[in-house]
C-alpha cells in the first residue's frame, strides 16, 4: 500500500522536468536513472531523445522524438566526434521546438521546471535563456575523463611555445 504522506507529494508537485540526453548508452542510462529518481519524487518527465530504449519500458515518462536527419545508417558511418558535431550542428533548433511545443501543450497543466541536459548540449543553455527555465548539466564522465580535463591546463602550458 502506497504510502498517504508520498502520494500527497507526489500529487502536490506537478513540476515538468525535461530531459535531454546525448544518444550514447553511457549518457543515456545515468540520464533515465536520473529520471526514475525524480519521478519517485513527484516530477512530471519529460524526455527529448534522438535514440532511444523502447520508450514502451519507462511508461512513467514521456518522450518527445526530435530528429538529426540522419538514417541510422548514415550515423553508424559516423566517427562518435563528427556524429557529437553533427548533433550539435542540427538539434538547436528541434531542440528549441520541442521546448516551445511543450510550453504550449493544452495538455500540460503546469510549465517545465528546469532542463537537465548532457554537458556537451551547450546550446541547451540558450534554449532555456530564452523561455527562460532554468538549466541543469548532468555530467557522466568517468573517473578517466576528469584526469584526462584535469592534464589539459598542463599540456597547454608545456606545449603552447
Amino acid at each position: 500500500m502506497d504510502n498517504p504522506k508520498t502520494a500527497n507529494r507526489q500529487r502536490r508537485n506537478g513540476c515538468r522536468l525535461v530531459l535531454f540526453p546525448l544518444p550514447f548508452q553511457g549518457h543515456i542510462n545515468p540520464m533515465i536513472q536520473l529520471a526514475k529518481i525524480l519521478h519517485s519524487r513527484g516530477f512530471t518527465i519529460s524526455i527529448i531523445p534522438y535514440n532511444f530504449p523502447d520508450p514502451s519500458n519507462y511508461p512513467h515518462f514521456t518522450f518527445h522524438l526530435i530528429s538529426d536527419g540522419l538514417s541510422e545508417l548514415e550515423a553508424s558511418k559516423l566517427d562518435t566526434l563528427r556524429l557529437i558535431k553533427h548533433l550539435i550542428a542540427h538539434c538547436v533548433e528541434p531542440f528549441e521546438q520541442c521546448l516551445a511545443q511543450l510550453l504550449s501543450s493544452n495538455d500540460s497543466n503546469y510549465g517545465i521546471g528546469c532542463v537537465v541536459s548532457d554537458a556537451i548540449w551547450h546550446f541547451t543553455q540558450a534554449a532555456a535563456d530564452k523561455f527562460k527555465i532554468p538549466r541543469i548539466v548532468l555530467r557522466t564522465s568517468s573517473v578517466c575523463s576528469f584526469l584526462a580535463f584535469s592534464a589539459l591546463p598542463t599540456l597547454r602550458e608545456r606545449y603552447s611555445h
